[in-house]
């Protein structure tokens, strides 16, 4: 189970898996929404962002197995962690950033 699974459940990987090579500025003005609202389908969806951020660290083989969240508040990623997140909250920062539609990362400790 990777971030995607674990934080929005296994039909979102289904819906990733279903759609691989999603163009998001091309679905954004095909459906008139902002790119952070375009979905893992491309279709509406409010945390669309926070969604493919998540593939996109499973993508990248970040390791789901430590306290690391995806939110989103707008067009900026939000990651969330515990302590034991810290080793790979620089490479989630860097691969968050190239996420379409992100346009900011924030990094905020789990209190």
């Amino acid at each position: 189970m990777g971030f995607l699974s674990k934080l929005f459940g296994k039909k979102e990987e289904e819906k990733a898996a279903a759609t691989p090579n999603l163009s998001v500025a091309t679905k954004a003005k095909e459906n008139s929404i902002p790119p952070e609202k375009v979905g893992l389908d491309g279709s509406f969806d409010e945390s669309g962002l926070a969604k493919r951020v998540a593939k996109a660290l499973d993508d990248a083989g970040i390791s789901d197995n430590v306290g690391l969240w995806v939110a989103q508040q707008g067009s900026t990623v939000i990651l969330k962690y515990n302590e034991d997140a810290k080793n790979v909250l620089n490479q989630a920062k860097q691969v968050a950033n190239r996420v379409e539609g992100a346009t900011a990362v924030q990094t905020v400790p789990n209190a």
